[in-house]
């Protein structure tokens, strides 16, 4: 690696022997040379002058990590160990927790676990904190080193010590890791109504979305009253499987566009004729951890007036980030464009704001827990529109429907307040005339494809 990153430096210097055509360009060429070369200085200092002696390819490493760090929080180098967790993710399964983890000012802070998993049946949640790992601080430690500890051999225990914003103490808990199979799609029948809950966009989501619904209307042996499609806590994947999960619902018009750096650099992506779910009604269901293609399909359905959109303001992620080889092992994962839904929003920061708020009363502490966010990470990309998020949080007054406790609702049966009111609200349309139209055409006077 050394050697390559060495004859590229030389390569640029040879560049600044050719005339520019322009005496900015030449300016800004200079520039640059003089930035690597003052790298090149720096780097050479500390091969030869810091205390230990210390590997090129690490140093080099930390320097291209340094340099996309300062881009915005989804842009990495990927090396051979990062490339093979990717194909993990999209394709694979491990041993493990079920957790999906990021970093925050050196500590391990929880993106989300994924649902019946050893992180999501011990109550982790999105916003905690994980500082020690089998008694060890990981506090200033790497990610990978983290993920690490948490991964092993299903049937092994860990321990962990989880910090939750608004407890007095830390949470300590024991997990037997597990295979963590990555399906994507998981259906299910109640009240006559098709629960799909995608957990992940990875390879083959939007077929499975056709399996589920096909699959409902088998073991029901007729159509269903409805949908719900279970976002939650989704924190996206691939931009085609977002794509075809929204086409799975849709019999016509745009799905998103991206919109890249320069001005003509736009990609519109399009409904096939044909939707799967036969125009029943649709509900979606997002909360904060639903982020990127999630929102993509919120969006979709919600500006398409093809579903209602019910649960908390989603995450705000609306960049998209493309794959670009290096190597056979090695990759640039980098923001490249942002994407828009059909009625020409960006989400990034503000997320999806739900047709329905419906906070989840099952959760003792919904109230408490901080929202963990696309604006709380640093360097995020600013929207163009900026959106007070702290306005679209506030509740001016209690809504009389979303008072009950959540031992009151366990004593009803009640474990999933979101899911329960999604599925009684489907339950009532279904029964009125016009419901399904309804449903089908919230309130909000959205225009699919203005400008």
């Amino acid at each position: 690696m050394k050697s390559s990153f060495l004859q590229g430096a030389l390569a640029l210097g040879a560049l600044a022997l050719i005339p520019a055509t322009t005496a900015a360009l030449a300016d800004g060429e200079a520039s640059s040379y003089k930035a690597l070369d003052e790298f090149m200085d720096v780097f050479q200092k500390v091969r030869s002058d810091y205390v230990e002696k210390v590997d090129d390819e690490k140093l080099i490493k930390g320097a291209i990590d340094g340099m996309l760090a300062s881009l915005d929080p989804h842009s990495s180098f990927l090396d051979a160990r990062d490339f093979a967790n990717l194909r993990t993710q999209t394709e694979g399964s491990y041993g493990g927790l079920g957790l999906s983890v990021t970093q925050e000012d050196g500590a391990v802070k929880v993106i989300a676990p994924m649902e019946d998993t050893p992180a999501w049946r011990a109550g982790i949640k999105a916003g905690d904190y994980i500082t020690h790992i089998n008694g060890d601080l990981i506090y200033g430690g790497t990610l990978d080193e983290a993920v690490d500890k948490m991964k092993g051999a299903p049937g092994t225990a860990v321990k962990l010590t989880v910090v939750r914003p608004g407890r007095d103490k830390p949470i300590e808990t024991t997990l037997t890791r597990e295979i963590i199979e990555l399906k994507p799609v998981k259906w299910e029948v109640k009240n006559n109504i098709g629960i799909i809950n995608i957990v992940s966009f990875s390879a083959n989501t939007g077929a499975d979305v056709r399996q589920a619904i096909r699959s409902i209307d088998k073991s029901l042996g007729h159509k269903p009253t409805g949908y719900v499609l279970d976002l939650r806590s989704n924190p996206g994947g691939l931009l085609d499987e977002a794509v075809s999960v929204s086409d799975a619902f849709l019999e016509r018009g745009e799905i998103v566009s991206q919109r890249g750096r320069q001005k003509g650099d736009v990609e519109r992506y399009y409904a096939k004729p044909g939707d799967d779910a036969k125009g029943l009604p649709v509900i979606v269901l997002v909360d904060s951890g639903s982020a990127s293609a999630s929102e993509i399909v919120a969006g979709a359905l919600q500006d398409q007036h093809r579903a209602l959109v019910m649960g908390e303001r989603s995450f705000g992620k609306g960049s998209v980030q493309t794959m670009l080889p290096l190597s056979s092992t090695t990759a640039l994962k980098l923001t490249t464009a942002r994407y828009y839904t059909p009625s020409g929003r960006s989400v990034q920061e503000g997320g999806i704001e739900p047709d329905i708020k419906v906070p989840q009363l099952s959760d003792p502490d919904y109230k408490s827990r901080p929202k963990f966010r696309e604006s709380d990470l640093r360097r995020h990309l600013i929207n163009e529109i900026k959106t007070d998020n702290a306005a679209l949080e506030e509740d001016s007054k209690d809504d009389p429907r979303f008072t009950a406790s959540a031992e009151d609702l366990k004593k009803k049966g009640i474990d999933d307040f979101q899911l329960d009111y999604a599925l009684k609200t489907l339950t009532r349309l279904a029964g009125k005339p016009g419901g399904v139209v309804a449903l089908a055409q919230p309130s909000g006077g959205r225009k699919p494809g203005a400008r």
